[in-house]
């Protein structure tokens, strides 16, 4: 059986289900951010506990498989070397889990510290879906939100 779901789960259909798992979480904290739902399911270590399963799983594909680990620290070099980096579709998965899961942990964060603000749902909404798509943008039009909830302009908190 092990066998099998090994077998099954390929780049391609584990690139597959990663996308498909994260959208009804998206879902719930676009539409239902305060709810029990997004407490139990999204904010908590849930999402986190399995996408760090599948980062986990294609890096023992990859080890498997003799993926030169050793290589990924020439991203630092040049455009040029990440750029080849990307040609393989095993560092490209694991960078995609990467930045899937940053940007959940970054929607439930936004999610539990407008709870804290008591900020209103429906402008919420607008950067939690930019956030989906573009992280660092949705975050940066949360905090400009956040700074009319909090009433004062801080850099920390």
């Amino acid at each position: 059986m092990i066998v099998e779901i090994y077998n099954y789960f390929t780049i391609e259909m584990l690139f597959y289900w990663v996308n498909l798992g994260v959208l009804p979480l998206w879902l719930i904290l676009i539409f239902f951010p305060y709810s029990n739902l997004s407490k139990y399911f999204v904010t908590s270590i849930l999402p986190i506990f399995l996408l760090s399963g599948a980062y986990v799983f294609i890096l023992y594909k990859s080890y498997l498989n003799s993926y030169d680990f050793i290589n990924n620290f020439s991203l630092y070099l040049s455009i040029d070397h990440l750029s080849n980096l990307f040609t393989d579709k095993s560092y490209l998965m694991i960078f995609w889990i990467h930045f899937i899961s940053i940007n959940l942990f970054t929607g439930g964060w936004i999610v539990k510290d407008s709870q804290k603000l008591s900020v209103n749902k429906i402008l919420l909404a607008l950067p939690l879906i930019i956030t989906y798509l573009i992280g660092p943008i949705g975050l940066l039009f949360y905090w400009l939100i956040r700074i009319f909830y909090a009433k004062n302009l801080s850099l920390y908190d």
